[in-house]
């Protein structure tokens, strides 16, 4: 069988050296996409100390560090941030160890929007944007998480007071992981979307439900879109248990007397909605 590429407005044989890069981007094209290599990136893309500091000490033994005399690309590599046949970082490292990881992935960014009101026509209090690598966005999203809760005691009938907030800081918290975490980086230009009206906050992510997950099964069943950023997520701490996101906030929403979390799971994206306690 002969293998043809195309070079401009023609057509020619595939060389040897053609044949064998284009199998191996064939195979490459069947993972999943935080696992695929970014071929446009370098080493010299990554901020390697990040993954050095950062990461490794969280994901790997001290012994085992101290002992490793292997070259970065191999230890990125054990770790799954490096693609050794096509010799170029993954999608995942590009996220969260890049230096300009929207150089790669134009949506890779979260968009925060406050307004003065319950629909998107009334004005903008406050609009942020959360860039950079994905551990420095999962930071400010934990931050955000704390800011907006507004924690505030709420008397009781037998006068002891108790303390709720307008939106449990945990919920918030797994569902804006989930968010990040799952959503679809792939071809993708569209941010994830906060848009914190007067009486609830919507959190909006490219990307419906992965591989054979169904709506029935949701938000019970898993199926992982990017198991490597979930396995991410856990190792530097930002989720506890893998599949538990949704479960966790309709938890804290029930505890703290909100009203249910609700979803929309559309063809293209996800929506959450989390009401304001009354």
């Amino acid at each position: 069988m002969q293998t043809w590429i195309r070079v401009g407005p023609s057509a020619r044989l595939a060389t040897q050296e053609e044949e064998r890069r284009l199998t191996e981007r064939r195979v490459d094209r069947a993972r999943t996409w935080d696992l695929q290599a970014c071929v446009d990136a370098t080493l010299d893309d990554l901020a390697l100390d990040l993954f050095r500091l950062a990461y490794l000490p969280q994901a790997v033994s001290r012994r085992v560090i101290e002992e490793n005399g292997r070259p970065i690309d191999e230890q990125l590599g054990s770790l799954r941030f490096f693609h050794e046949p096509l010799g170029a970082p993954t999608n995942g490292a590009i996220l969260l160890f890049g230096k300009e990881p929207e150089n790669f992935v134009p949506g890779a960014y979260v968009q925060y929007v406050r307004y003065d009101g319950d629909s998107q026509a009334a004005d903008v209090l406050v609009e942020r944007r959360f860039g950079g690598d994905l551990l420095q966005v999962m930071r400010s999203l934990d931050q955000l998480a704390q800011d907006v809760a507004g924690a505030r005691p709420l008397r009781q009938p037998n006068l002891a007071d108790t303390t709720v907030r307008d939106y449990p800081e945990v919920a918030l918290h797994e569902l804006l992981m989930n968010a990040v975490v799952h959503r679809n980086y792939d071809n993708s230009t569209t941010p994830i979307s906060i848009n914190h009206f007067s009486d609830r906050i919507e959190i909006q992510n490219p990307g419906s439900l992965f591989g054979d997950l169904t709506r029935g099964q949701f938000p019970n069943g898993v199926s992982y879109r990017n198991p490597v950023l979930a396995e991410a997520a856990k190792t530097l701490g930002f989720v506890n248990r893998f599949g538990r996101g949704v479960a966790v906030a309709q938890r804290e929403l029930l505890q703290n007397g909100s009203p249910p979390l609700e979803y929309v799971v559309g063809e293209n994206h996800m929506l959450m909605t989390v009401r304001k306690r009354p």
